[in-house]
């Protein structure tokens, strides 16, 4: 060993040990914050499944490939990470020796090959993803990008890290085939190769490399390790185990999508029949009373934007981003930690649980951390503005575009759950809903002796539960099918489709009442629960007898079906549910109902939330009006895409209850999307949704444009295509503005 070599060892030795210490310790804190959350032990189950789904979405990178160029340069990077920790390996002995190498492996050709040609594209993958974050700057002409908010330095300074050591790992090559102490054929490595022959023959070059190269990777984990909030390096590390403890790994929408989870306290669900508010959590009032799944998917979020890229409510000039406030949380979290390590905290009563010898050490930092309210406004000195939590639509678009599978819907129901619960704090345009569904069971206070009107004038009877034997199908109604005007022409239409093709159905009728979703999603669980539990009873009473493949439900709004279907298991209530649209495809492709007329003007189709992103019915919608559009045999119209469609769809602005709310911030979320579907030129707006249909209507009304352009359910295209002679009384034409 040279001179040359025991310095290199020595300095790749100390800064080796600091960064190691530093990483331990930082570990170590990250896990003790983590585990101030509370309990959620059903993230434990199905660990096979669990391990499949991180596998399958880590490796294959399912999520990040979404987004094309990006996803396929991240993979490299990943892989390249991954893979040349290896090479790092290797520097160590390096250090040591120019002919230093990895035992085993070392000398293989194919080893060689292997991570040359990783380092090659994991250093084209870095200079695209740098290029990308610099074309996207907040700061670049043109407003807003999805890095706004983002912690920009940490970003380049991860990739330039990446991409240096990367440079690093070919100069260490170079320099051994300048000295002829390159073990690897041409073949294998010839970018090595390359440099090889541009550099000197200087002997102690590998070692010096090398010790650069440690340091560069060293540097990396101490900076990580002083800043346990940089998320954009630590989701490396925390991404296989938040996506291993998601919540439902094997469900198709994504954790986090379909079903809210339900309210616990200490692990355990709700009974609101017992529960307690001095002895009971009522939803999230502080950090610490998240999950620990809560606060490792606070700690995991890599600040890419994708969420925010997405949300409609940061698309029209809302202040709620899902990025900033998983971002705001997870900075709260770490500055509370202290003051909740050292015993602190706040009872349910709101006592505080240390004594003062236990909080004496805190600074001042600390303590005015720990006395911030979890909601408050900028007089409150509040971590989540009361604007931002209720701008919030549920729409999923967050969770559906997030690589690292966070759960900001879930997170943002249980902050709603205590300020409605505990607080009654609201907005007050809400409470009229609330009391509505309360009162009269549905949310528009319509008398529940009128929820049948809409039969009248059909020219065939509507069976109910009771008065027939046996029926394959309960329609369920919903609310808006039974009192809205729109809507009920879509119920007219749906069951006039049904008796067309020989379905068996019948309907609950007066039985029936809200599904309780606007309750829930607004936060109102006790409200959700009383009305689900009425409905399960009668659910469960009207499939009697029936084993659990006959117990079949049709419904028309997705908020509906999904709740029926994804929500009512919770409290004993098991169904088959499909949306009308499902249904109508099944029986057009069966030949039950045939098409004849074909659809003039040019047809656009908007994926409803709940029935699209949240349980992933796009192509039976899709199937319906493709019949439709060339009815009569004509094959030479398509459905007119909007840019936004499918998963990546743009929200109505009605979902979270959002519908009973006034939007009083930015750009309508209505307006935003009609003008989109307003751009495709088609003259008809397809929708499979009571509230899109409303809120959709509303947007074409605001842009004066009801003579152009018609909102029209999935089902009212088909029956017009399918029954032209009865279809102008089931049409849902928009009203004329004003």
């Amino acid at each position: 060993m040279g001179s040359v070599q025991i310095v290199t060892t020595v300095l790749a030795a100390a800064i080796t040990a600091v960064a190691v210490w530093l990483a331990v310790r930082a570990v170590l804190k990250m896990v003790a914050v983590i585990r101030l959350g509370q309990p959620a032990p059903e993230r434990f189950a199905d660990k096979g499944t669990r391990a499949k789904t991180m596998l399958v979405e880590t490796a294959g990178h399912t999520r990040m490939l979404r987004w094309g160029v990006v996803g396929a340069a991240h993979w490299f990077v990943m892989v390249g990470f991954i893979v040349l920790s290896l090479l790092v390996l290797e520097a160590y002995f390096e250090v040591v020796s120019p002919t230093g190498g990895l035992p085993l492996i070392g000398g293989l050709a194919v080893y060689g090959l292997v991570t040359e040609v990783i380092a090659v594209l994991g250093t084209v993958g870095i200079l695209v993803l740098i290029a990308i974050r610099v074309r996207n700057r907040p700061t670049r002409p043109g407003g807003r990008s999805r890095f706004t908010g983002s912690t920009m330095w940490q970003g380049y300074f991860v990739e330039a890290v990446v991409l240096a050591v990367l440079v690093m790992g070919f100069v260490i090559r170079g320099f051994k085939v300048a000295t002829d102490h390159f073990e690897y054929p041409l073949w294998a490595t010839p970018v090595s190769h390359a440099l090889g022959a541009l550099l000197p023959a200087w002997p102690a070059g590998v070692s010096v490399a090398a010790l650069i190269k440690i340091v560069i990777s060293m540097t990396w984990l101490i900076v990580i390790a002083l800043n346990v909030t940089m998320g954009v390096a630590w989701h490396r590390f925390l991404a296989f185990f938040n996506i291993f403890f998601k919540r439902e790994p094997a469900r198709p929408a994504g954790s986090g999508l379909g079903p809210l989870r339900p309210m616990t306290s200490n692990g355990k669900p709700l009974d609101f029949e017992e529960a307690d508010p001095e002895k009971d959590q009522f939803g999230v009032a502080q950090v610490e009373q998240f999950t620990w799944k809560g606060l490792l998917d606070f700690s995991t979020c890599t600040e890419c934007g994708r969420c925010q890229s997405q949300c409609p409510a940061w698309n029209t000039g809302k202040p709620l981003s899902p990025k900033l406030l998983v971002l705001s949380l997870r900075d709260h979290a770490y500055a509370k930690a202290p003051y909740l390590l050292a015993g602190g905290g706040k009872d349910l009563t709101g006592e505080e649980k240390a004594t003062a010898a236990q909080l004496a050490h805190l600074d001042v930092l600390t303590l005015a951390e720990a006395d911030k309210p979890l909601i408050g406004d900028a007089e409150a000195g509040g971590v989540i503005d009361p604007d931002v939590l209720w701008s919030c639509t549920t729409c999923g678009a967050c969770v559906e575009q997030c690589p690292v599978d966070i759960e900001h819907v879930d997170h943002i129901v249980d902050m709603r759950r205590y300020q409605v619960l505990i607080e009654s704090s609201f907005p007050s345009e809400a409470g009229v809903m609330l009391r509505n569904l309360e009162n009269k069971g549905n949310p528009w206070g319509a008398p529940q002796n009128t929820r049948e009107d809409w039969t009248k004038g059909l020219g065939f009877e509507v069976p109910r539960v009771g008065e027939v034997d046996d029926f394959e199908y309960l329609f369920w109604v919903g609310c808006a099918g039974a009192f809205e005007d729109r809507a009920k022409k879509t119920t007219r239409a749906v069951a006039t489709l049904l008796n067309e093709a020989g379905v068996s159905f019948a309907i609950l009728g007066e039985g029936e009442t809200c599904s309780g979703d606007p309750a829930r999603r607004i936060g109102n669980e006790f409200v959700f629960q009383m009305l689900a539990q009425q409905n399960v009873e009668t659910l469960n009473e009207a499939f009697e007898g029936r084993e659990q493949a006959k117990r079949k439900i049709v419904a028309t709004c997705p908020h509906c079906f999904n709740t029926l279907g994804n929500e009512y298991g919770q409290l004993g209530g098991e169904f088959e549910v499909v949306h009308h649209t499902q249904l109508l495809a099944h029986l057009v492709s069966t030949g039950r109902l045939t098409p004849v007329q074909p659809v003039d003007g040019g047809v656009t189709y908007h994926d409803p939330c709940y029935l699209g992103r949240h349980n992933r019915v796009f192509a039976a919608p899709r199937e319906v009006l493709g019949s439709a559009i060339n009815g009569g045999g004509r094959a030479d119209t398509d459905l007119i895409e909007m840019p936004r469609n499918s998963e990546r769809s743009f929200c109505c602005g009605a979902g979270g209850a959002r519908m009973w709310m006034e939007e009083k911030i930015g750009k309508r979320i209505n307006v935003d999307r009609v003008e989109e579907a307003m751009s495709t030129g088609a003259r008809t707006v397809a929708v499979g949704c009571p509230f899109c249909s409303t809120m959709l209507n509303d947007g074409v009304n605001g842009k004066g444009a009801g003579e152009q352009v018609e909102v029209v359910d999935v089902a009212s295209v088909l029956l017009r295509s399918v029954r032209p002679d009865t279809a102008p009384g089931q049409q849902e034409t928009a009203p004329t503005a004003g």
